[in-house]
């Protein structure tokens, strides 16, 4: 009996040591996006409120845009964003969070990115728990959501959708310049003059580094190619209940006098990972899109593209 008793004991405690394997390994996975609230109203009446409380716990506004009637989006920034930004030459993705507001049914949702999921997807290693707290206290915290099942920063830092997709040091290398400072001066007469359909949303210089970031939007109007266009992709892509909205706007990083992009491939699968091949609001919809984008993003870096896909 007592040998059974003994069994019985350690059988127990690998159940409970396996249960608490699996709820510690849940814990370490994040998803792209919080919901930070939902409820009535209309997107213009929250517009301002959120703005005042994301600069009351420190945030900068550093644009904002209305890609469509439905949704407005902010982008902002901090002194421990900017930090991290300039963890590496190719960090300065991280500077900016989204935040946006969305009109859904008869709610509104005002929903931000995951800053630690973000930070793992752009390979910086700076703790950015504190940005993430900032952000609950500003705008709240219902639930973290987008897939199903989210990832843990060490499958983030070698994700990629599937077999031939890109990786995040795979970019769009859209235009090359003598200087950093040549090279934002282009990009911003390039934007003013909403060359490819693209509009500046917001720009982010990195201290102490050749590093700036913009935000860009992307129209594609009554003649463009509407695969390039804010509007059609996220009518595409995002259907679910709550909305990622904050997936906007795209940017361009310039480094040194090097302007790149992150490869659509990888931008919108790493927002969207559980977005089926094909099928109904899949990857197939939008199979044009990476080309699309990678052409008028590289109109706005002021290059002259030749083709249209």
């Amino acid at each position: 009996m007592k040998l059974v008793q003994s069994k019985w004991s350690v059988g127990i405690i690998a159940a409970v040591l396996s249960v608490a394997s699996i709820a510690a390994q849940a814990a370490d996975e994040m998803l792209p996006f919080v919901l930070g609230s939902s409820s009535g109203g209309e997107v213009a009446d929250k517009i301002g409120d959120v703005k005042k409380a994301l600069q009351d716990n420190g945030f900068e506004v550093a644009g904002e845009y209305s890609p469509y009637n439905s949704a407005h989006i902010i982008g902002v920034t901090n002194a421990t964003l900017k930090k991290a930004a300039a963890s590496h030459d190719r960090a300065g993705y991280v500077a900016a969070q989204r935040v946006s507001i969305t009109k859904v049914g008869d709610e509104v949702q005002v929903a931000y990115t995951n800053p630690e999921y973000m930070a793992a997807a752009y390979h910086v290693d700076v703790d950015v728990s504190s940005v993430s707290a900032a952000l609950k206290a500003a705008l709240g915290s219902v639930k973290a959501y987008g897939p199903k099942e989210g990832m843990s920063a060490k499958e983030l830092k070698k994700y990629h959708y599937t077999f031939g997709m890109e990786y995040f040091d795979e970019p769009y290398e859209l235009a090359s310049y003598g200087s950093h400072d040549e090279a934002v001066s282009a990009v911003e007469k390039s934007l003013a003059a909403h060359a490819g359909g693209a509009t500046k949303v917001y720009r982010i210089d990195i201290p102490g580094t050749k590093q700036t970031l913009f935000g860009v939007g992307m129209s594609a109007g009554e003649e463009g190619n509407k695969y390039m266009d804010d509007k059609f992709i996220m009518n595409e892509i995002d259907f679910k209940e709550a909305r990622s909205t904050a997936h906007l706007p795209y940017e361009m990083l310039i480094t040194n006098g090097d302007v790149e992009a992150l490869h659509a491939r990888f931008r919108i699968a790493m927002n969207f990972p559980d977005l089926s091949m094909m099928g109904s609001n899949s990857f197939m919809n939008i199979m044009p899109s990476p080309n699309a984008i990678r052409d008028a993003l590289t109109r706005a870096a002021g290059e002259v593209v030749s083709h249209d896909f």
